[in-house]
């Protein structure tokens, strides 16, 4: 008969594989968001500071002894800065940042998902760190009134086993995702806040097209113009992000000497015209492959 031990450490091991532990350099003067988002941002940032003057100071958390978790849901397009915001509240509170995406979180061992769910909140608990679920979508899905499939009885099984963990859990744990809707009610209900991150207007797009740059080192040339290309394309963080590397490699790949290169706007709009290809180019794969 295996030793129960070996089982408890096999599941504490296999959970592990599927979580990267990131120590936060980042902070919220690195993310550049829309002002209804930098508010409830504010309001998140309310519910941590004061957690410990409210439950424990002030003795409400013996009246409320259960559903004592942080749990935010941070929502919006794939870009707008639902990571990067994840770390910085791990940095304001000084703790690691546990990322945890679902998809490699799901075994192909009927029962073994649940199980990696419950270790990775005791990972969390363990090493105090903040805890964030990536494509929170498929962890916390509506559950299915139909079990005629052992997997939709599965995905049941894990909803069930959050649901049980948010109520054990006296932590901070941030779901970000891109379809909240499908969302199952009862977990909703345990979400203390709902970030909505939405995609940035104009000046704020002119303000993340600059701060890619450095101040000192990038060489810019005197044509670069960021408030046309924020008013002419409509793109995330993200997408602007990618579009200033490729600007960077098109001009660094220019003939000439170094000293004598630079980015151009042909090079920035270059680079995110060809965003959307990309976008395309895995959309294609991902429907091929399935």
């Amino acid at each position: 008969m295996a030793n129960p031990l070996f089982r408890v450490f096999d599941v504490l091991t296999g959970a592990r594989r599927t979580v990267a532990t990131i120590v936060p350099r980042r902070t919220f003067d690195d993310v550049i968001l829309p002002g209804s988002t930098r508010r409830a941002l504010d309001q998140a940032l309310v519910h941590v500071t004061s957690h410990d003057l409210i439950f424990n100071r002030w003795g409400l958390g013996e009246r409320h002894p259960t559903g004592l978790a942080l749990a935010f849901n941070f929502a919006g397009p794939p870009g707008t800065g639902k990571t990067i915001c994840a770390e910085a509240i791990a940095n304001a509170l000084g703790r690691k940042l546990l990322l945890v995406r679902y998809e490699e979180m799901e075994s192909v061992w009927m029962g073994e998902t649940p199980k990696n769910v419950a270790a990775v909140f005791r990972m969390a608990s363990e090493e105090n760190a903040v805890l964030l679920f990536d494509e929170a979508d498929a962890i916390a899905t509506r559950r299915s009134t139909s079990v005629e499939h052992a997997f939709l009885r599965e995905s049941n099984t894990v909803v069930s086993v959050l649901l049980k963990e948010l109520e054990t859990f006296n932590g901070v744990v941030i779901f970000a995702t891109n379809l909240a809707s499908n969302f199952d009610p009862a977990f909703e209900r345990r979400i203390r806040t709902h970030v909505l991150f939405e995609m940035p207007g104009p000046e704020e797009r002119e303000k993340i097209w600059r701060v890619q740059m450095h101040p000192t080192l990038t060489p810019l040339a005197p044509d670069v113009d960021f408030r046309t290309l924020a008013r002419t394309y409509e793109a995330t963080g993200g997408d602007i992000r990618n579009a200033v590397l490729k600007a960077a490699m098109a001009a660094a790949a220019e003939t000439g000497r170094d000293a004598l290169k630079a980015i151009h706007q042909r090079h920035l709009e270059e680079g995110i015209q060809q965003v959307p290809d990309g976008k395309r180019v895995m959309r294609q794969s991902l429907m091929t492959s399935s």
